[in-house]
């Protein structure tokens, strides 16, 4: 019998990818967009640490172990450097393995940590989170039931994505339990709350592409973008109309395409 949850995902052949995903979720958040990167690609997409099938969360460094968890995977991958793209957490955590020398280059959709200073909102995402995952541990058990109603699926997306038809439902009832047994949820968002981002950017050295959706619920357009935005100046920057968080699920092809075209 498949494992509910499982460690990590490897496939395709080609230059080395690795794909991050954010915070409660899991690997399989990429799935629909593997088929493409992987005709081009070495591929691997580590569950990060404290996450459902993911290793344990070593520490109290926050983000920050979480980076050191992916730089084990991409070692035992021998992966010295790999192309690196990322969601939310997960593109902060790219824009991380840049600054460590790690990252051939990034793509980040709707990374976290990009709030300006002073900017107290991020407080109110983290207690988003918190609250979502009480929610989840009562829905987790009836999710394939729930994602099974057009209302249901509705309400299982409406903070990931503004097109939800072509997702699988299995998919997103995975994503459900996923976010109900992200153990790690309550030290990363305390480590948050101490410390914030932290991030050099001066030491990027590698190109990187920054994609944001205007309709994301959950990083909201360009507020949630600010310090990358002076930060970042020479990156390249692309809208997505109307598309919510996770543009890996709202508009695979479009995602995919948007990797692929800048890994190439």
């Amino acid at each position: 019998m498949t494992p509910l949850f499982t460690p990590q995902h490897r496939g395709g052949s080609g230059p080395p990818l690795v794909l991050l995903h954010g915070i409660t979720d899991t690997w399989r958040t990429w799935e629909l967009v593997l088929p493409m990167l992987e005709r081009h690609h070495d591929v691997l997409a580590p569950t990060l640490a404290g996450h459902a099938g993911g290793p344990p969360l070593a520490g109290e460094d926050g983000a920050v172990a979480l980076a050191g968890a992916v730089e084990a995977a991409m070692d035992a991958a021998d992966f010295g450097t790999a192309h690196v793209a990322g969601n939310s957490l997960g593109g902060y955590l790219a824009l991380l393995l840049a600054a460590r020398g790690r990252a051939r280059s990034v793509v980040a959709l709707a990374p976290a940590g990009g709030w300006a200073e002073g900017d107290e909102s991020y407080r109110e995402t983290l207690d988003f989170f918190l609250s979502m995952r009480d929610a989840l541990e009562t829905a987790a058990p009836h999710a394939d039931a729930i994602v099974a109603t057009p209302e249901g699926r509705r309400r299982a997306t409406e903070f990931m994505v503004t097109n939800a038809d072509h997702i699988p439902a299995e998919l997103l009832a995975h994503a459900m339990r996923g976010a109900a047994n992200c153990d790690g949820l309550l030290p990363l968002t305390e480590q948050a709350r101490r410390s914030g981002w932290p991030l050099d950017p001066e030491q990027i050295a590698c190109p990187v592409r920054v994609v944001w959706g205007t309709g994301d619920k959950i990083l909201p357009w360009p507020s949630a973008a600010a310090r990358y935005r002076g930060w970042l100046p020479h990156a390249d920057w692309v809208e997505l109309e109307g598309i919510g968080h996770c543009p890996q699920l709202d508009v695979p092809l479009e995602a995919a395409q948007l990797i692929l075209g800048f890994t190439r």
